[in-house]
């Protein structure tokens, strides 16, 4: 008999302690399930207490100055565990091991583990160096690393959404981001995969996925595009919601708004970043679309979806901006009306084209005042949609309990904005038809009518 010697090796964790902290985008999150899968088949245990731990891994972001900052703060208040646990094993993974990899191995910063984002299935042997005594370091970007078969490990409460990561990487190579970089060129997951992954958390009694991508608009393998690939999923079962993110302009195609249109589990939500409102700006931004493009897109989705919540990110103060391409982003805010954004003050980030060629000339005094200017114009857009709502009725999927009252359940409607109302004989997961009576700037309150 042929014996694999591989069976017989000890699992490299033997029950060793593994905890983890993530930062940034919904991708970190879903790249965070992975390498606990990963890591559990190595025998390692997940932990949810930092102080347990044999193995503290940090997921990071570079996508921000602010967020890389967080992270040199959390390894510096780190150090006092080192010294108590000196065995304990620190490593950085993600898109700020990819960018940082010489400093974060300076012996100042106690890392004993760095790897990139498609160096995760080599975790193990580079803890096993790190407790061997070296450094384990692979931040290799990979043009086909997808982890399609690999199950990742749902680390969400709930137990009713999850995180579907169909591709990785990027090629818009938008000038003020790092991501190009740090995550490589895009990829896609095989389709099968992802409709067995659907499939399987619907079975397990999850409600909802989110699809996840830096541009899934231009997902594709082989003849299933993104619009096919969210006919599919959606198709599981009419009682499976599906979500997307994020959505690049340049590539909202009519197709992809018929399919949404066409089956009603497919949620009325769209983020749509603009980042500004300026096409001059747009320009330098390499966003490949002017503002006339990005209003003809809002103007499809109203079209096809006139209940469909619109969302954006947008930046304050890049490279030259002008006081009239500032009133330009907040002219394209009251046009829109969005109904929530990610707002940010410009950060340039090393290694990317504004970095390198666009100077970063707007005085940060100016960036704070723009950035709040925009900030209080959201506030009022947010808070006339959620007024808007007051009066009418919604499915939600009820995610937990309220966090101000155990009497009262909390849910999402397919426009993706929580609803608070009380509890019954309502059951997280249930689908429940709510009459909206109140809200706030950022939550609805309901009576459930059934």
């Amino acid at each position: 008999m042929t014996v694999n010697v591989n069976t017989l090796r000890p699992l490299a964790g033997s029950g060793r302690k593994l905890y983890i902290e993530t930062y940034g985008c919904q991708m970190n999150v879903g790249d965070t399930e992975i390498v606990v899968s990963l890591m559990q088949r190595e025998g390692y245990v997940y932990t949810e207490r930092m102080e347990d731990a044999d193995v503290i891994l940090i997921n990071t972001c570079s996508i921000r100055d602010n967020a890389e900052q967080r992270i040199w703060g959390r390894l510096a208040e780190l150090k006092g565990l080192r010294r108590r646990r000196p065995g304990l094993v620190v490593g950085i993974l993600g898109c700020m091991a990819e960018r940082l990899r010489e400093k974060l191995l300076d012996g100042a910063t106690g890392v004993d583990v760095v790897a990139g984002p498609d160096a995760y299935r080599d975790l193990p042997r580079l803890v096993r160096e790190a407790e061997a005594g070296g450094k384990g370091v692979n931040v290799l970007l990979s043009t086909e690393e997808t982890y399609a078969e690999i199950a990742p490990v749902r680390l969400d409460r709930n137990g009713v959404s999850a995180f579907v990561a169909i591709m990785r990487g990027c090629n818009n190579y938008c000038s003020y981001c790092v991501v190009p970089y740090t995550r490589g060129r895009e990829r896609s997951r095989d389709a099968s995969t992802i409709v067995a992954e659907a499939q399987s958390l619907f079975d397990n009694g999850y409600r909802e996925v989110t699809l996840l991508g830096q541009n899934v608009n231009s997902y594709r393998t082989g003849d299933v595009d993104f619009p096919e690939l969210l006919r599919r999923v959606a198709s599981v079962s009419p009682l499976l919601r599906v979500r997307f993110a994020t959505s690049h302009p340049k590539d909202m195609s009519d197709r992809l708004l018929e399919t949404m249109a066409s089956m009603p589990n497919i949620c009325r939500s769209i983020h749509l970043p603009a980042q500004s409102g300026a096409t001059t700006m747009l320009e330098r931004m390499n966003r490949k679309y002017t503002r006339e493009w990005y209003l003809g897109r809002i103007a499809a989705i109203r079209r096809y979806m006139p209940d469909c919540s619109i969302t954006t990110d947008l930046i304050a103060g890049f490279s030259g901006e002008t006081e009239e391409e500032h009133r330009e982003t907040l002219s394209l805010m009251r046009e829109v009306g969005y109904d929530f954004a990610y707002m940010f003050k410009y950060s340039e980030r090393p290694g990317t084209y504004a970095q390198r060629h666009l100077p970063d000339d707007v005085p940060d005094d100016v960036k704070s005042r723009r950035l709040q200017e925009i900030i209080a114009l959201q506030n009022e857009l947010g808070l006339a949609s959620y007024r808007r709502d007051v009066g009418r009725e919604f499915e939600v999927l009820v995610e937990g309990e309220s966090k101000r009252d155990a009497n009262q359940l909390s849910g999402r409607t397919s426009q993706n904005k929580v609803v608070v109302f009380d509890r019954g004989e309502h059951r997280v997961g249930d689908y429940v038809r709510v009459r909206i009576t109140g809200c706030t700037a950022a939550t609805l309150f309901g009576e459930a009518l059934e």
